[in-house]
């Protein structure tokens, strides 16, 4: 299982274009690119509520969170499929693939914009399964996500493993019972998981299969 913001894909770009966008729209200050890339991870709901209030946790006003959520996703949609891969992700996804691993991408991120992001960059086809973060009610750190990409793929939770970028992957793991490998770019609010958090920190997605014989 493989997370897509910050693990498979580098979005923080786009991701803060569509924010500042979404703002300028609401006539409010427009924030530093690395800003808003903090605030990536927890879906879309989260980021516009920071992005809005510029604190974790705080909840704007509904109506002004109602408009900017319908700026942020017609805006998003528009250059969402402009993100790249990380470098030697598609090497990577190939080697986990010819060694027979079934992979299946899990994130956040709703579905709207999951499938046309991993469809322009031609990668759908490695993943036997994809969950975005509106495919359940629930979603990471919430274990559901990967309950479910294990019982659709009748694969034992202690017998998979998960690679993310950040404690929300980290969280989901855990709370899930499976094994969890952190690769050291991505989004997670500027530090690198600890060791003694996961069981392994890989330096890119195909590093896993050294850890894995």
């Amino acid at each position: 299982m493989i997370d897509l913001d910050g693990t498979l894909m580098h979005t923080a770009p786009e991701i803060a274009r569509a924010s500042n966008r979404m703002l300028a729209a609401l006539g409010k200050s427009t924030l530093d690119a690395r800003q808003i890339e903090s605030y990536i991870g927890e879906g879309a709901h989260a980021l516009i509520q920071r992005c809005l209030t510029e604190q974790l946790g705080a909840e704007p006003e509904a109506a002004e969170y109602a408009e900017a959520q319908k700026l942020f996703f017609e805006f998003y949609a528009h250059n969402v499929t402009e993100s790249k891969p990380y470098p030697q992700v598609l090497e990577g996804l190939q080697a986990l693939q010819a060694a027979g691993y079934p992979l299946a991408c899990v994130t956040n991120k709703p579905a709207s914009f999951t499938l046309p992001l991993l469809e322009a960059n031609h990668l759908m086809s490695y993943f036997k399964l994809v969950v975005s973060g509106d495919t359940l009610s629930k979603k990471k750190p919430d274990p559901d996500q990967l309950f479910y990409i294990c019982e659709k793929l009748g694969i034992s939770i202690t017998d998979a493993l998960l690679i993310g970028d950040s404690k929300m992957d980290i969280a989901a793991a855990r709370n899930a019972g499976c094994y969890v490998f952190t690769v050291p770019y991505g989004y997670n609010q500027g530090q690198r998981a600890k060791a003694s958090e996961v069981d392994a920190r890989i330096k890119h997605i195909g590093d896993a299969l050294a850890c894995l014989h």
